[in-house]
């Protein structure tokens, strides 16, 4: 999978679950010391983070997402054995009742 450099939440949610079953890691990781209501965020640090899984996905917000989009450079300096992706909007676009469905058919 081609990772973009941002996600909006739903693609987050959506590409977490997908991902997930496929047995890749994917974080939410809080650059502002401000957790997210009703999601499960892990504050940036660097030497923690690199002790996840190799090809995990780091997705990076602050409170508008132009900072972490901004710094996605940096990051994927930083973290060259890892996917960095920005999250769009940020904290202040973030929907807390937002969830994702599987499709009946």
């Amino acid at each position: 999978m081609s990772y973009p450099d941002e996600w909006t939440q739903k693609e987050f949610l959506q590409n977490k679950k997908k991902l997930e079953e496929e047995g890749v890691k994917v974080l939410l990781i809080d650059t502002i010391l401000s957790p997210i209501e009703g999601a499960d965020t892990v504050l940036y640090n660097p030497y923690e983070l690199l002790k996840e899984p190799a090809g995990s996905v780091f997705v990076f917000y602050c409170d508008s997402g132009k900072a972490t989009l901004n710094r996605l450079a940096e990051y994927k300096k930083k973290f060259p054995n890892y996917n960095c992706i920005s999250l769009k909007g940020g904290r202040g676009y973030w929907r807390v009742n937002m969830s994702i469905f599987d499709d009946f058919v």
